[in-house]
């Protein structure tokens, strides 16, 4: 093996080009040539590939978003795509192929890898959603944005004695609804994966403010509804004089933590170090604190297990 390439594809993330810069380092330490590929399995598709050197990653590290851009590319998922793809590895001389992106991502490492090119994914998404590992790539970045943002949100709530629904990033996963408002002392989370009623959430409202409490903080996972569309459900129960928030897409920009820097640095290494020993199909991930490798099938059959005790920790904090 002489030449690695490395593509983000999906939504970008923070940390995405930490985890560019770890694979493309350890790949020149390792006496290997790496090839940033623009735009995800579209600019694959397209040629748009070019040699990385060492001084094109100084000062990546710590910015946001992905140095190699990226982009959704559906027509990846059938053969005629991926054949084309694979022309454009042969051209360049690539041996083996880093992804760093989503599930919609893995796809697309499973099947280069099918037709013979080893590829490794690594899991670059806010969401925090993949199986097989604790923490996603700028799962950590986003949720501090949202805490900051929720931070500012609590004062004008408390200055107004108002009631604020916010909208957070997670459409079938909660992680960082439930992170962003423990971490902001919500009064409640509300997110896809667990039950939940209105009359309920209302009543817990007024018990706060009937003891003394100025203003309510309720985070939303954007997979359960809008924040709009919650304010104006929860006002059939009472006048909350809610306001609805939506944070946006800020929660993938910004400066990536140092956890979300350090972590992408261990995982594009270490995916380095696996397609050197001959591994291909299969997702970096960080359990317990350890790197760990598992196939892409298998994480297919799998879900993301996330902290849903958290809500009850919330919960139990929040209204007594």
């Amino acid at each position: 093996m002489k030449r690695i390439g490395i593509l983000t594809s999906g939504g970008d993330a923070p940390g995405m080009n930490a985890a560019v810069r770890a694979v493309a380092r350890k790949a020149m330490a390792e006496g290997l040539e790496a090839y940033g590929i623009n735009y995800g399995f579209a600019g694959l598709v397209a040629g748009d590939i070019h040699k990385l050197e060492s001084a094109d990653l100084d000062g990546v590290i710590e910015q946001g978003g992905t140095l190699l851009y990226s982009a959704r590319y559906p027509e990846f998922a059938q053969v005629e795509g991926q054949l084309k793809g694979i022309e454009q590895l042969k051209k360049f001389g690539i041996d083996a192929l880093v992804v760093v992106g989503g599930d919609g991502s893995y796809h697309g490492a499973l099947r280069l890898t099918e037709h013979g090119y080893n590829t490794i994914g690594l899991p670059g998404t806010i969401d925090n959603d993949i199986p097989f590992t604790d923490f996603t790539i700028g799962f950590d970045t986003a949720v501090n944005t949202d805490v900051e943002a929720l931070d500012r949100i609590h004062d004008t709530a408390h200055s107004h004695d108002r009631t604020f629904v916010v909208e957070v990033m997670g459409r079938g996963a909660g992680d960082v609804a439930m992170w962003a408002g423990v971490s902001a002392g919500a009064d409640a989370i509300v997110i896809p994966e667990q039950d939940w009623d209105m009359e309920t959430i209302a009543n817990k409202i007024k018990y706060n403010r009937a003891n003394g409490h100025r203003s309510n903080i309720v985070v939303l996972a954007e997979g359960v509804m809008g924040a709009a569309e919650f304010v104006e459900k929860l006002s059939e129960y009472g006048d909350f004089d809610a306001r609805a928030n939506t944070i946006g897409h800020m929660q993938r920009g910004g400066r990536p933590t140092a956890k979300d820097r350090v972590m992408a640095s261990k995982m594009g290494a270490y995916a380095v170090e696996l397609l050197l020993a001959g591994k291909g199909g299969v997702a970096v991930g960080i359990q317990n604190n350890q790197l760990v490798n598992h196939s892409i099938l298998d994480l297919f059959d799998s879900k993301h297990e996330s902290e849903l005790s958290l809500t009850k920790l919330n919960d139990e904090i929040s209204f007594n």
